[in-house]
């Protein structure tokens, strides 16, 4: 993608690559946009690396994404819907969601805490966007209605494989053989 120069339209939160601490871009700032992969958006702001959810497109002027988590009025978490949160995050080098690349191990919900616990791995252990990704969990399920907390623990048991993609995704990225 050719990098393009915006001005922001609104206030924007967003996350800098690679700690992945939370930063928001002021209405009126020009920010250099790097990278359009997997519906988030890498762009450059005073010197800085930042990355934009989608969901927050509309700031730099593009669609945003939308996730639409209906609140059955119960008080309780959805699980699909965690889930479904959890499948539209993208890995920021090659666009295959999480889910799809294997890296999600496993979900537990708190209810009465309305807390989701969820375990991850990365791709490899000193992936230096694991605290972009993580952050990017943390952003989505967040979405889902009824989550108060969200807590991502990053495990490396056992190790990511290629074996653990869906098939699909080995054939998006040319590792099925």
């Amino acid at each position: 993608m050719q990098q393009n120069m915006t001005v922001t339209k609104h206030d924007c939160p967003a996350r800098r690559v690679p700690s992945g601490d939370k930063v928001i871009i002021p209405g009126g700032q020009f920010v250099t946009i790097n990278q359009t992969l997997g519906g988030n958006y890498t762009v450059t702001w005073q010197g800085n690396m930042l990355r934009i959810d989608g969901t927050d497109a509309s700031a730099i002027g593009y669609e945003p994404e939308q996730l639409h988590f209906e609140d059955d009025g119960s008080g309780l978490i959805n699980e699909d819907y965690v889930w479904q949160a959890l499948d539209s995050i993208f890995d920021p080098e090659i666009p295959v969601s999480l889910l799809s690349l294997g890296l999600v191990y496993g979900v537990s919900i708190d209810q009465e805490a309305g807390r989701v616990d969820i375990q991850m791995t990365l791709t490899a252990p000193g992936c230096g966007m694991g605290p972009v990704l993580v952050g990017d969990v943390e952003y989505r399920v967040a979405i889902v209605p009824n989550v108060k907390t969200v807590n991502v623990e990053l495990v490396f048991d056992p190790p990511w494989s290629k074996e653990m993609m869906s098939e699909e995704a080995q054939l998006e990225t040319g590792m099925f053989f």
